[in-house]
């Protein structure tokens, strides 16, 4: 059964040997991982297939590419990454002749077929921008992952949470049939706040990112999914690392209270790890605090 892994997930599966493994490959359609070794000039993207050389054109080098409704920079973009691709002829001099694009049209295909909202997702964050980061979900099909979705902890840049490259967990949180086009979610899976606030207790003194700024105090990120309020301090701004002493958990109001005990460098502190409740299967409905009432989120078809 043809599986359909974020291009760079696929690289321990079976990869053809020879040219009459390539020929094979071909006849019954599957979908092969290479890396990109170069782009010409006019943009066909080169790889290396079984030791012999392979050719990727312009038009078959990302899905929307021929249509115009993608930028080039989704081709350029690909050099040194590996892709996912589908072998479309092999030449009487032995160069292989690919389709990237016919590989995202399976992988979109399906995923149009079976994915519905609360299915989680293995996905790869291939860009990052300020309203949210874009997402491999299958074979360089791209889905969009909102700011608003990424974590309970306010960022503003989706690189506040994640790197280029990165693996990740996500939700679908829609599906566009009409547009080909999926959205994700992303902060359901990194806990409620009972379960984020059990990791600490009062007394401790610990690091954390301050991500808002009030005149009645100042929000900082404990984890990605919850943030502790420190009294006013005007010198300090969104971004800024801090140390900060527990003086109270209240999981009745759902507050943490700190205070700010020094300064430290943002950059300098390693960046939190995510930590999934949960890394595949289905999601009906996800609820963050103890209080009684509906769910945060509820996925419907």
């Amino acid at each position: 059964m043809q599986t359909y892994l974020p291009e760079g997930m696929q690289v321990h599966t079976a990869q053809p040997e020879t040219l009459e493994d390539l020929s094979r490959a071909w006849e019954a359609g599957r979908i092969l991982t290479a890396q990109v070794l170069l782009c010409d000039e006019a943009h066909n993207l080169h790889i290396s297939v079984a030791g012999h050389p392979g050719v990727i054109p312009r038009s078959e080098a990302a899905l929307g590419v021929a249509e115009g409704t993608v930028r080039e920079v989704a081709i350029l973009s690909r050099v040194g990454h590996p892709v996912a691709c589908k072998v479309t002829s092999i030449g009487p001099d032995g160069v292989v002749r690919l389709s990237r694009a016919a590989a995202q049209r399976e992988a979109l295909d399906h995923l149009m077929r079976t994915a519905r909202p609360g299915d989680i997702l293995p996905a790869v964050v291939v860009n990052l921008a300020p309203f949210g980061a874009f997402c491999d979900v299958g074979c360089g099909v791209i889905a969009l992952l909102g700011i608003e979705n990424i974590s309970v902890a306010r960022i503003e840049h989706s690189a506040d949470r994640f790197f280029e490259g990165q693996r990740i967990c996500a939700v679908v949180s829609a599906v566009d049939h009409a547009a080909r086009r999926l959205c994700l979610t992303h902060k359901e899976l990194l806990g409620d706040w009972a379960g984020n606030a059990a990791r600490f207790r009062p007394g401790q003194t610990v690091p954390g990112i301050v991500r808002g700024v009030k005149d009645y105090g100042v929000f900082v990120e404990l984890t990605p999914n919850l943030s502790g309020l420190a009294e006013p301090d005007g010198t300090l701004r969104v971004g800024d690392g801090v140390s900060v002493y527990i003086k109270t958990i209240l999981p009745e109001k759902m507050k943490v209270k700190l205070a700010i005990i020094g300064r430290l460098d943002a950059a300098a502190l390693p960046r939190q790890p995510l930590r999934y409740t949960q890394t595949e299967g289905h999601l009906d409905a996800w609820r963050y605090g103890p209080l009684p009432g509906k769910p945060e989120t509820v996925f419907t078809p």
